[in-house]
């Protein structure tokens, strides 16, 4: 379908349309071009954007290639060299595919991310090689989060192609947004796409899970804790001072936290309390040498209903009292990241109903509003007044995609039929 001019729609959706004969178009549509679909997630999987080193431009060159085949014109928006760098990592540019319809609809953005983490070990399918076995695509980022460049890309194409077949005029956009930061929070992809005004979109769609909308996701403080000593020989200890004592001192007094906050329960359904976990921690410099320094990485989440003001605060009292107990320690604290939660807005409740229905009615199953303990870069776009919701091709929860972990895979039959609730919603939001 061609484009057309802008949508001048309002930053809310209300209305919804039913049209059954035009959801099997979508839904047949989409059976059709499947197999293209799946092979399309293959070649995405097949390039590697770990991250860190996070040199993820190759990526996004090969996507607004496929795009282009598919006759989806991908604007690409490298962010400056000297940012990227900054950030910790290679190389970055996001992508943005602009489809504009008739006045007076809205302007719906799908935003999926690209990198992801390292693979790591313990795999039985070559992490980058987009294999198919009994249904399954593994690979990493074959769930979170490029089955959603596919699921979202799909349900667009179906659209345009149904809805001109039909004669159903659509009225709004839709823009499709491929970034490639959110492992590192997200403030060079979404977060910079926005500061830069290059989408404002009036609803986002963003990458999820097929049995559940999420519409609320935890907050992530992350911090750099960096314990200074005096180094000494093995041989003659007491002439330093031991920085792993002073970490260890510090490490038990954090995760003695932990069962403080379970205590803290939130209210919101799918999240529980909030949680310390110490990811990494780096020190010495051989074993015939006191530690003079010990360098440890944690990351705090935090539930929709905490402050991350007092939270940073208590975690810094934390720490100073800890090392306070060994003498001769001193602390350097870091902030590496504050990613504040993110709550259902007013204005989204029109998107979480159309996705409800629809995974009803092609799942099989009610599909429940929840929370989700993660942290994304939804919020983001929720700090910049856009109402959204979390959805998209992937199991019911993180542990059984094999997120983060070896041997990630999509069940190819929820990348299917997600696909096919997408579409839907995008006809209802966008013909009401």
């Amino acid at each position: 379908m061609t484009p057309t001019a802008p949508s001048t729609a309002p930053s809310t959706a209300t209305s919804t349309a039913i049209h059954p004969a035009l959801y099997a178009a979508l839904d047949g549509w989409i059976d059709q071009h499947f197999e293209q679909e799946v092979s399309f997630l293959q070649q995405l999987v097949r390039v590697p954007t770990d991250t860190p080193p996070g040199n993820n431009a190759p990526h996004a060159e090969r996507t607004a290639e496929l795009l282009a085949g598919f006759g989806l014109d991908a604007e690409k928006h490298p962010v400056p060299a000297q940012q990227v760098h900054d950030y910790g990592l290679e190389s970055l540019t996001n992508l943005i595919v602009r489809r504009r319809y008739g006045a007076g609809g809205p302007v719906i953005a799908l935003n999926a991310h690209g990198d992801v983490v390292p693979p790591g070990e313990g795999w039985s399918h070559d992490p980058y090689g987009g294999e198919v076995v009994d249904g399954k695509l593994y690979g990493r980022a074959a769930a979170v989060s490029k089955s959603d460049f596919a699921s979202y890309t799909f349900a667009l194409r179906a659209l345009e192609a149904v809805a001109q077949a039909q004669g159903v005029a659509l009225k709004g956009g839709v823009e499709l947004l491929f970034t490639y930061d959110e492992e590192f929070g997200g403030e060079l992809g979404p977060g910079w796409l926005l500061r830069q005004q290059l989408t404002q979109p009036d609803l986002l769609l963003a990458a999820g899970f097929s049995y559940q909308v999420v519409t609320a996701h935890n907050g992530c403080l992350q911090l750099e804790v960096t314990v200074h000593g005096q180094m000494a020989h093995a041989a003659i200890p007491d002439t330093g001072i031991d920085a792993l004592q002073g970490a260890v001192q510090i490490l038990n007094a954090l995760y003695a936290q932990n069962q403080h906050y379970q205590g803290i329960t939130s209210g919101v359904e799918g999240i529980k309390h909030p949680y310390l976990n110490v990811g990494r921690i780096e020190g010495g410099t051989n074993t015939n040498v006191v530690p003079g320094k010990v360098v440890l990485k944690l990351d705090r989440r935090m539930i929709p209903e905490e402050n991350p003001v007092e939270v940073e605060a208590e975690i810094r009292r934390v720490i100073a009292e800890a090392a306070a107990r060994q003498p001769g320690i001193t602390v350097e604290i870091k902030r590496l990241l504050l990613a504040e939660s993110w709550r259902q807005q007013e204005g989204s409740a029109a998107l979480v109903a159309a996705l409800q229905r629809h995974g009803e009615a092609v799942f099989g199953e009610p599909i429940p509003t929840s929370g989700t303990p993660l942290y994304t870069d939804v919020r983001l776009f929720g700090a910049a007044g856009i109402p959204a919701a979390i959805y998209g091709a992937g199991p019911r929860t993180v542990f059984e995609s094999h997120a983060k972990r070896a041997d990630e895979h999509l069940v190819l039959e929820d990348l299917r039929r997600a696909t096919q609730v997408v579409a839907r919603t995008l006809a209802d939001l966008l013909t009401g």
